[in-house]
């Protein structure tokens, strides 16, 4: 399995992670870059969709209704919230661009539980984690304490100059409610300015999985198993886009027994 995804091109359907091609069997992730006028268009067949504009104003029609134009930001970088729509399956979409758009497609397997909905910008507020080179800052769409969804966990990161995130490293990967859940994960990295460069490494106690990636601005790093840190160089800031699921909507997490004690230190 290859972590590391780069875009496919500039323009157009740049990401199309699937549980086929991403050798998973939950989360998918697709990205579109869009001009003014161009048009992208899905149907969620027998799995959920949440469409996140992470960037710039579009027309939505979707699920038998027009939403009208959704989105706000015209940078990721401005922090403010972002507009989302869920969609359930058996939904089609479609969204023009009013002006350059970002649009991320987050998908799952679905029973169907949940009707369409728009999610934020209201009820999403920006929430600081963590302290000194550990604070980043949070956008939650849709987390398990939201009931929009079935499987999918859906949430926004940005870490500050110099910063770590996903930090103390932790893991995700076996299904053991209450103690763990098994999520799959993917991360769609940003960064400001946008030459710049962050760090992840995804890897697992016993050394089967270690691989350390430089990513850039629009990579997207899947995360199967394993602790999954990151950090960005000083003079730059990094966002990202997270996307979960696996067979139970929970995130419940253990930290490596080797770094515990910053997270045991940090919350004395």
């Amino acid at each position: 399995m290859t972590l590391l995804r780069k875009p496919l091109g500039a323009s157009g359907l740049v990401h199309h992670i699937t549980p086929e091609n991403a050798g998973w069997g939950y989360v998918g992730f697709d990205l579109w870059r869009l001009a003014e006028g161009e048009d992208a268009s899905g149907t969620t067949g027998g799995r959920e969709v949440i469409l996140v504009l992470v960037e710039g104003k579009a027309h939505i029609r979707a699920a038998g209704r027009d939403w009208g134009v959704m989105g706000e930001r015209l940078s990721v970088f401005e922090k403010s919230a972002p507009h989302c729509l869920y969609l359930p399956p058996g939904a089609d979409w479609q969204a023009v661009a009013e002006g350059p758009v970002v649009l991320a497609v987050c998908s799952a397997p679905s029973q169907g539980g949940h009707p369409a909905r728009r999610i934020g910008p209201e009820g999403i507020t920006l929430t600081q984690r963590g302290i000194g080179g550990n604070t980043r800052f949070i956008n939650n769409i849709a987390m398990e304490n939201e009931d929009y969804a079935d499987s999918l966990l859906v949430t926004e990161v940005f870490t500050p100059s110099g910063n770590w995130s996903s930090y103390p490293p932790h893991r995700h990967d076996e299904d053991d409610f209450p103690n763990m859940t098994y999520l799959e994960e993917t991360y769609y990295h940003r960064l400001n300015p946008a030459q710049g460069y962050g760090i992840q490494r995804v890897f697992t106690e016993d050394g089967s999985l270690d691989e350390t990636m430089a990513v850039s601005d629009g990579d997207v790093v899947l995360v199967p198993k394993g602790h999954h840190p990151c950090g960005v160089p000083y003079g730059y800031e990094m966002y990202y886009l997270n996307v979960m699921a696996g067979p139970i909507r929970k995130w419940r997490y253990k930290n490596h027994p080797d770094h515990d004690w910053i997270w045991q230190r940090d919350n004395a």
